[in-house]
């Protein structure tokens, strides 16, 4: 089983890239499963439409995660809803639109994977107790008893929160991936007792950047110059960023790992 997760897509750049790119990594590393943080994916950076999902769906991707940026289009709170493919953070407040996690099928229809979207309580918008919910959830979604393979996609700021909840998950899911800063971190492994790992996996977008956004204007905001505008995407050619873990159909458990970079200005 070959599951690929890819980092937050931002703006034009990383939906660029996306199209271009996905259809020949799925063919050429065989992916069974293929999931991606799109919270990013609007022109201005900021959430994602219904079109733009529906054009993930069709390039190739199972399942879009998302995290502090669901809600900046309004729209979203109506089509997640019925679109059980787009994930908001489960532990946001009892009673938001969507769901925060859900069972799919592997490309061939032999395996069912949870994907599990949470964010972090620190430094981000306030959200109910991650560690809490993530107790339930590991106490709900059970490797070889309710599903073959489980990822989850933790959006948050600090590395040592991830870290956490990379151990906590250690051996109860295939892939804990954190997503949020863009910035992929060099720590991609397989944890003791199985589960694959990395603590950021970065961003589709361009690098040439300040996160994605544009590098001039960013500064100038640093600097406070008058002439400073609200933050919007750099528009060079983006990168795809993420990981591909192999995982063993007896188990649900890792067996490897690897970092996917390709195009762009960022190296492998």
């Amino acid at each position: 089983m070959k599951i690929l997760v890819l980092g937050d897509v931002v703006g034009q750049p990383g939906r660029k890239a996306l199209k271009k790119n996905l259809p020949n990594i799925i063919e050429e590393n065989k992916i069974d499963f293929s999931i991606v943080n799109g919270e990013n994916a609007a022109d201005d950076g900021r959430g994602i439409t219904k079109e733009i999902a529906e054009e993930f769906f069709n390039t190739g991707i199972d399942v879009i995660t998302s995290g502090n940026h669901i809600w900046d289009k309004e729209e979203t709170t109506s089509f997640i809803e019925k679109e059980n493919r787009l994930l908001r953070p489960a532990n946001l407040a009892e009673g938001s639109p969507g769901r925060g996690f859900d069972f799919y099928s592997s490309k061939d229809n032999k395996y069912k994977i949870a994907v599990i979207n949470l964010m972090g309580n620190v430094f981000m918008k306030k959200t109910e107790d991650v560690f809490i919910k993530a107790k339930d959830i590991r106490e709900k979604i059970i490797l070889k008893k309710n599903v073959d393979f489980s990822i989850i996609d933790f959006h948050g700021e600090i590395t040592s929160e991830k870290m956490a909840i990379g151990h906590f998950f250690d051996g109860y899911s295939t892939c804990v991936v954190g997503t949020h800063t863009h910035v992929p971190t060099a720590d991609t492994r397989i944890l003791k007792n199985g589960t694959a790992y990395q603590t950021d996996i970065g961003m589709c977008g361009d690098y040439n950047s300040v996160i994605g956004m544009n590098k001039e204007n960013a500064i100038k905001k640093f600097f406070k110059t008058k002439d400073a505008t609200k933050h919007f995407p750099s528009d060079g050619e983006g990168s795809l960023s993420g990981i591909i873990v192999e995982a063993e159909k007896d188990t649900g458990l890792a067996k490897k790992v690897y970092r996917l970079i390709q195009g762009g200005s960022l190296v492998t």
